[in-house]
């Protein structure tokens, strides 16, 4: 196994790209203009340039750059195989992209055709002509077999795309090099100590290359370094997979109420990277995740799992996901593991990773200064070899003179060892007393809160600027930014980043404040614990010190309290009652309050007499007020009114605030009146009313908020119309209008020029309504800016969409047509120059896909039950993802043939009561030999017109000296479990038992085999004509079996078979010329002799489909086909 290097943060000054270029050929010209391009759009280039002086061998500075870089380019050219600097350049090239490092090549064929680079023909095969007589055999093989491999990989030709036009072929290139660019990698701190032995060891058992799902557990103490490990492994494996998901805090964030949902949420957001269906449940997650993942190759990292439900949700059968999936667990129980393939435990550092971490954080260096050796030897035996204790107190100490460290060390001395809690608690005391504040009031109540919601509430906390004090405790060590899924206002899915903390320094500052009043609950600053909150509560202990309280009762039977327990808390600022029945004057509670959390409040008014004034956040989410106050009220520190799911308001209140931003209204049934004073909030931006059906109008006043940029009113179906005035509204740039029938809103929609996102679905309950069309919003409507159009279930027809021109969405890049009854797409598609991603799904009606732009990456079209033909655009973008479940009628794809290097993924699955053909058109690309191909699950009887078949599991046959591959045909006698056995395939020579091939597979549960086996797969080094061949069919228990100790019957073949396929000699790469110096023209696609039914000859791929497929009856059919399908 290759070691594999860290993909985590590259060193400073590390490049984006690696230029490699032939300069003679066109330094001046085509490289010039790629260059400069590259630089402009911010991509950080190395320009090699081979007229520069050349020394034997290349230079430390430019195997660095090689090394470094992310990318590397390299530009093939006539004269590129003259250069012996640009070979060697390409093999360090080759090597660095097969240590596993996560470099991308990506080779450009500029005047030159991808197989004389592949074969060395052409101008390559004169310049390897003078080099075999200059350099040495093995030199010349090494540039061979590197120009083999390069010209092999998916790359650009200048002949084939964008009709030659150097301009746009650059263009589209610096599209493709800002795409691979996007990192799917997690940060990591830079200069990791101590890890790279146990991550080696993780990632050698987790790349082997064998098809079970294969599950690893990361165990020990809290603040070792389990959650980082878990991040470096990820980085290093997570490109070479389908999809990949990190589930941060898992414990932590169960814990909220419905917690594993977002969890859920976020696993499939990550992977899919699209639409994901509303569910509220985790019982349905399951479900989701296994009918969307378990056809994936995924990577999924759940951290942090405290109990086996967590584990159970999310990832709670091996057959949730695709073979060859990958799953970590970090816990701090190994009790969990019980089911990991392997588990490690991690141990505290060694002194001198001990230091050197503390050094990276106390100095920002590998070693303390000189003279602060002997001081950091004591920090560092005080941290006991625990890397968050390393990391904080070296930040404590950092740019502190030597008095200061002394002092500093001479207070640790007096903490125990193994106290862990106590040495972290230095770096609360070194904060100011701002920052102690907001790291107390975030260990107590906003762990796992949203980034910006949390800002409002210190905002008002603080005299400082919240960002500011959020990422100075970040810069601290103390808390974390993590990237996770964030319920969306249409119920959908959005990214999102919550404030996170360490578990132990979540307890070291909750300890801080019990430390403060251990006996006297009412005299803490921070009351956080359900229990302790009550107690104080209800029997009135509260005192004037208490600055903050949180208490949950929704799933309590007794929920009333007085207000008059709140009496002694004057100062109390932040406030969490969820559940809660208040009875009493609201005098008696705090005139300082900044956060009010009242979910399921069940007042009917709001007092008169709550004082409101300082509030920056008020969230009344679930209640039952049927109207806020009344009269007018001015609440300029108020931020955030969420007034959710609150069925009987209204009417909005009289509100005037210079500072209101988010006003959230989602869900109010009820509610008939919007006050015409919301055209005050000057500030407002966000503003969500989706589900307000009773809800008749907008007041005009609207139309003054200049501010607003996202405005829901999905469901509100009684809506008559909007204001005029929003037309104008130039910061107006996010409409969501899902589920709106009324002509005269649609029409005005129509007047939004600004509008950059716009969603008119239909609703899901509701049957499809033809409103859309006959208001004439998709009628030519001059959105210039419009990128992202969501029409799902819009009650698109075929009728309607003559009525639809897309033609004039030049910005548009997302277009989701999923449920509509069209038989042929709208018009105008084709001509969307931007668009990458579009979405038919369940489009029952729909039987053909024509005319899809250039530009698209990703087509998802499954489920479309009437769909036969797909035409793949003339010049497809570089990667394209076809999605097609379930189509079960599909008879042909135009154009596949160009997506020989292009493709992803292709999967095709029949229905359960299908009797479909897989289309032939994917059957001809197929037989072309450039891919790999297995089909499982085959039914019915072996055809009669295979080269050789037997029965029971050997088979001898024949080949002749050029091949291009073999199809492996096998049936067994009783279907059997995937978790049981696996399928051993094994060609090998009979004279001398040699092995040529060799296969191991666990799939699901299935009767028989395709497989399709190229010539490159085989050792061919070993084979001498006319030598027999056997095929010998075996199987053996499952890892999963072995591991638990199962007794496993064997598998029992019913009868195996094999078909050779000759092809006349050609560009191909599997072209025995050169390799047996053996040329013959054997008939294009010849169907070796069968030896019992004569021979069949079929002079096409065509004809060599019709014989092989039409007679396949199958239950379902997949099909795993494109570049590294069986890497």
């Amino acid at each position: 196994m290759t070691e594999p290097e860290s993909s985590r943060s590259r060193p400073e000054g590390a490049y984006d790209v690696f230029l490699s270029f032939r300069g003679e050929d066109n330094r001046k010209t085509f490289t010039d203009h790629l260059y400069t391009a590259l630089v402009q759009a911010g991509i950080h280039t190395f320009r090699d340039d081979d007229a520069l002086p050349r020394g034997e061998e290349i230079s430390h500075h430019l195997l660095r750059a090689i090394r470094e870089s992310k990318i590397s380019i390299v530009v093939f050219s006539k004269g590129y195989a003259s250069s012996r600097w640009c070979l060697n350049e390409l093999v360090e090239i080759l090597k660095c992209k097969n240590r596993k490092t996560g470099q991308i090549v990506l080779p450009i064929f500029y005047d030159i055709d991808p197989s004389d680079v592949r074969k060395q023909t052409g101008s390559f095969a004169e310049a390897f002509d003078k080099h075999e007589e200059r350099f040495e055999e093995k030199l010349v093989k090494e540039w061979r077999k590197a120009l083999e491999d390069a010209g092999n990989l998916s790359g650009w030709s200048l002949n084939d795309m964008a009709n030659g036009h150097e301009a746009k072929f650059i263009k589209e290139i610096i599209k493709d090099v800002l795409n691979k660019l996007e990192p799917k990698y997690l940060y990591v701190p830079e200069h990791l100590v101590g890890m790279d032995r146990l991550s080696r060891k993780i990632f050698d058992f987790l790349s082997t290359a064998t098809d079970d799902v294969r599950i690893v557990g990361i165990h020990g103490m809290p603040g070792i370094g389990k959650t980082t490990t878990a991040q470096v492994v990820f980085n290093q494996l997570c490109y070479e997979f389908e999809g990949s998901s990190f589930l941060s805090d898992v414990n932590e964030r169960s814990k909220q109420v419905n917690g594993l949902v977002p969890l859920q949420k976020q696993l499939l957001h990550d992977i899919l990277n699209q639409y994901v269906a509303n569910f509220d449940c985790a019982d349905r997650g399951k479900v989701l995740i296994k009918e969307r993942l378990r056809r994936k190759r995924v990577l999924v990292v759940a951290d942090d799992v405290a109990h086996p439900d967590q584990l159970n949700a999310l990832m709670g059968d091996r057959s949730w996901f695709g073979p060859r999936s990958r799953l970590i667990i970090t816990t701090r129980y190994s009790s969990l593991l019980r089911e990991a393939d392997q588990t490690y435990q991690i141990e505290e550092l060694k002194p001198d990773e001990s230091l050197q971490l503390f050094s990276r954080h106390a100095f920002k260096d590998n070693k303390p200064a000189e003279d602060y050796i002997e001081l950091s030897k004591k920090a560092v035996d005080f941290c006991g070899g625990l890397p968050l204790a390393l990391k904080v107190i070296g930040a404590l100490l950092y740019r502190e003179n030597k008095d200061r460290w002394e002092s500093k060390i001479d207070n640790m001395s007096r903490i125990p060892n193994h106290d862990i809690q106590g040495k972290l608690l230095i770096s609360y005391h070194a904060l100011d007393g701002e920052l102690q504040r907001a790291f107390l009031d975030i260990a107590c109540f906003f762990i796992g809160i949203e980034k910006e919601y949390v800002a409002k509430v210190l905002g008002a906390r603080c005299c400082y600027n919240p960002e500011v004090v959020l990422e100075t405790l970040r810069e601290r060590s103390l808390i974390q930014f993590h990237v996770c899924i964030i319920e969306d206002e249409r119920l959908l899915s959005r990214t999102g980043r919550t404030v996170t903390m360490h578990d132990l320094l979540r307890d070291m500052g909750r300890e801080v404040v019990c430390n403060a009043s251990p006996l006297l609950l009412g005299k803490r600053t921070r009351i956080w614990n359900k229990d302790d909150a009550w107690n104080v509560l209800d029997h009135q202990k509260g005192t004037d010190v208490v600055e903050g309280l949180a208490l949950d009762v929704r799933a309590s039977e007794v929920k009333s309290l007085s207000t008059g327990s709140f009496a002694e808390m004057k100062f109390l600022n932040l406030l969490q009652i969820n559940g809660v029945h208040l009875t009493g004057s609201f005098e008696l509670l705090s005139k300082e309050l900044m956060w009010l959390c009242w979910h399921e409040c069940r007042l009917k008014y709001f007092p008169s007499d709550f004082a409101l004034d300082n509030l920056a956040v008020l969230d009344m989410q679930c209640c039952d007020l049927k109207e806020l106050w009344e009269g007018k009220k001015i609440l300029n520190k108020l931020k955030i009114l969420d007034l959710s799911y609150s069925w009987n308001l209204i009417k909005t209140p009289n509100l005037h605030s210079s500072g209101l931003e988010k006003l959230k209204l989602e869900g109010c049934s009820s509610l008939v009146e919007v006050h015409q004073s919301i055209g005050n909030l000057t500030s407002l931006v966000f503003l969500n009313l989706d589900g307000c059906c009773s809800l008749k109008i907008l007041p005009e006043s609207v139309g003054n908020v200049k501010s607003l940029k996202t405005l829901n009113i999905s469901s509100c179906s009684q809506l008559e119309k909007l204001p005029e005035r929003m037309g104008d509204m130039e910061s107006l740039t996010e409409l969501l209008a899902d589920g709106i029938e009324n002509e005269q809103v649609l029409s005005s929609i129509g007047q939004l020029k600004h509008v950059r996102w716009l969603s008119l679905c239909g609703n899901s309950w509701a049957p499809p309504s033809s409103s859309l069309i006959s208001a004439g919003v998709l009628n030519g409507k001059p959105w210039l800016r419009l990128k992202r159009l969501e029409l799902s279930n819009a009650g698109l027809s075929d009728h309607a969409t003559k009525c639809v021109d897309l033609s004039g969405l030049s910005a548009l890049e997302v277009l989701d047509l999923s449920r509509n009854k069209f038989s042929s797409l709208p018009f105008g598609i084709g001509f969307c120059p931007k668009l990458w991603s579009l979405s038919v799904y369940e489009c029952e009606y729909l039987v053909s896909i024509l005319d899809l732009p250039s530009s698209l990456e990703c087509l998802v079209a499954s489920h479309c039950k009437s769909l036969k033909r797909v035409r793949i655009p003339s010049e497809p973008k570089k990667e394209l993802y076809i999605e097609l479940f379930d189509s079960y009628s599909l008879e042909e794809i135009q154009g596949i043939e160009d997506l020989i290097y292009f493709f992803w993924d292709f999967t095709v699955e029949a229905h359960s009561h299908s009797r479909n053909k897989l289309p032939k058109s994917v059957v001809e690309v197929m037989c072309n030999g450039r891919h790999q191909y297995l089909i499982f699950d085959i039914r019915g009887e072996m055809p009669n017109w295979l080269s050789y078949r037997g029965e029971g599991c050997l088979l001898s046959f024949h080949i002749p000296p050029v091949f291009h591959g073999l199809v492996v045909w096998f049936f067994i006698l009783d279907r059997y479990s995937a978790i049981d056995n696996a399928i051993i395939i094994i060609i090998r020579n009979k004279s001398n038992g040699i092995q040529l091939f060799k296969e191991s597979r666990v799939t699901a549960e299935t009767e028989g085999w395709i497989r399709y086996i190229r010539r490159s797969e085989m050792a061919m080094e070993d084979y001498c004509a006319d030598d027999e061949l056997e095929l010998c069919m075996s199987s053996e228990p499952a890892e999963d079996a072995l591991r638990i100790g199962w007794q496993v019957e064997p598998v029992h073949f019913k009868e195996c078979g094999v078909h050779v396929i000759a092809e006349k000699l050609d560009s191909f790469e599997e072209s025995a010329v050169g390799r047996d110096k053996v040329k013959s023209s054997p008939p294009p696609y010849h169907l070796l002799p069968h030896p019992h039914s004569g021979s069949i000859t079929a002079s096409t791929p065509k004809q060599w489909s019709d014989y092989l497929f039409p007679k396949l009856p199958r239950h379902s059919l997949g099909l795993i086909y494109g570049p590294g399908a069986f890497d």
